[in-house]
Order: C-alpha cells, then structure tokens, then sequence
C-alpha cells in the first residue's frame, strides 16, 4: 500500500507538435488538477524507464507516437514488468497500444470495423471502392497514412511486404469519439464536418451507439486506463470502428464543458487511487 500522498511518474512529451491540437495544454491541466491528490513529477518518454523506481505508479498520458522513442519505450515496459510496477494505462492493451494488428483481429472476427486486410491475395474481400486507405501496421497520428486509387492498391500492398494495411476509404458522415475510463463511459464528441477530424463538438450519444463502443472496451480487457473508441457513421447509417486508441488517447478537453470536464477528472481520480490499492 502506498504512503498517503502517493508518488506518481506522469510521462509526456510536452512539446509534441500534434496537428490540430495542443497536447502539452491538456497535461499541464491534468497535472494541477491531480496535484490535489498525489506527489506528482512530469517526465519525457525516453526518461521513464530511469526514473520509475522512485514512484509509486506510471501515468502513461500524451507522450507522442512510440515510433519516435521506441527502444525507449521497449525499455520502459521491460523494466515495469521486471518490478511490478502500477502503470496507466495498464499494459495489456491488445489495440493500438500492440500496433494494428487488432484491425486485422476484429475484421476476421466479424465485429463492426472497417474492413482491413495486409495481404494482396485479400483485397477482393474488401468492398469495392475508387480509392483505399493505406496505413503501416505499426504507424500512429496518421503518419505514413496515404490514399490511393484503386489501380495501384495491390502495387501498394505487395512494396509494403506484411508492414501496411489497407482499408476502403469510407464515404463517412462524421466521427465520434467515446472515452471511458476503466472501463466507464466519460462522454462523446463528435467531428461535424469529416474534413476537420479535431473540430470537436459534444456528442449526445444514443443507448446503441454506447453498445456498440462498449463492444470494443470488452474485447480489449483493460481494465486499469483511459480508451478513446473513435468510429466513423458509414452512409448506410452503422457506426464502423476507426481506432481503439488504448495507449496515451487524447483526450479533447478544451472541447467539454466545465461540469463533464471536472467529472471526467474525478473519474481518473477515482481511477488512479485504485490502482494504487491493489
């Protein structure tokens, strides 16, 4: 059991150049508010695994793609193993947390995602479309994402050797992100216009709608950490999963109002001290 003012190690990258957004803004927010509570110390990425040791839990919050730090981060998660140490979010994420493999997963599945596949022999399972989506499996914030016409999808797919997946580019009226926190719904926003993925606006999500982000928390198992499930609403009315960002999920703060803002830092609050009492 940890002192009264637990001590944790709160891991970003505040100079990150997010596109459309400014993380360091949320994290310094974040931070004064959970100083009420706990001993707190900010620290880059690529000094976490050094300075674990002296804490009593690991928040892993906007700390940038792992691609720019990864053997970093491979260290960071060998050493919190090696000790046992609490980390949020937890470990365990089989989403973008392990790459995106999980797309893979869930369109064998049958779950509602949008269709993937990273093999040329696999494209005439996708639907059929004028343009696809190429991504790495292993990228993140749209980094080597690129859009190519149907006539030079497979090309793209065989020069990516097993490394990228492909998806149809969906003609999709908006996005939604839901965030939860151990697994309890926080709140949704949504993107209006589709060409402006960070123009945020409150979502009034329906009973279905939360049934459907909810399926995705379940198969993740997570049970300690914050999860955005961003899904697009497809022209046939259905909601499509675009993203189960399991690792450092941004959270669109500035975009809440003041009441569901606070709530959502009571939550993490409440979150945090008991991952401390296990």
């Amino acid at each position: 059991m940890p002192s009264a003012r637990p001590r944790l190690l709160y891991v970003t990258d505040l100079s990150y150049p997010a596109r459309g957004r400014r993380y360091c803004d949320e994290d310094i927010f974040l931070t004064s508010r959970l100083r009420e509570d706990f001993d707190l110390a900010l620290c880059h990425p690529g000094e976490a695994a050094a300075l674990l040791d002296a804490f009593d839990a690991v928040v892993v919050r906007n700390s940038g793609p792992v691609l720019g730090h990864r053997a970093a981060y491979d260290a960071f998660r060998e050493r919190a193993a090696e000790r046992g140490t609490r980390v949020y979010n937890q470990l365990t994420g089989r989403a973008d947390m392990a790459g995106k493999q999980y797309l893979l997963d869930l369109t064998a599945a049958g779950y509602p995602v949008i269709p993937t596949v990273d093999r040329p022999e696999d494209l005439n399972r996708l639907p059929a479309a004028d343009e696809y989506v190429v991504k790495p499996r292993l990228g993140a914030d749209s980094i080597g994402l690129r859009i190519v016409p149907a006539d030079r999808v497979e090309e793209e797919v065989r020069a990516g050797a097993g490394d990228v997946l492909v998806q149809p580019r969906v003609d999709f009226a908006h996005e939604i992100s839901f965030c939860f926190v151990d697994r309890d719904f926080q709140y949704a926003l949504y993107a209006p216009r589709p060409d402006r993925r960070w123009e945020l606006v409150p979502y009034d999500a329906t009973e279905a709608d939360l049934d459907f982000a909810r399926r995705f928390i379940e198969w993740n198992g997570v049970e300690h950490g914050i999860q955005r499930v961003d899904a697009c609403r497809a022209p046939g009315g259905e909601l499509l999963l675009v993203e189960l960002e399991d690792l450092n999920p941004y959270l669109s703060l500035d975009a809440l109002d003041e009441p569901v803002r606070d709530a959502f830092v009571e939550a993490l609050r409440r979150a945090l001290w008991r991952l401390l009492r296990e």
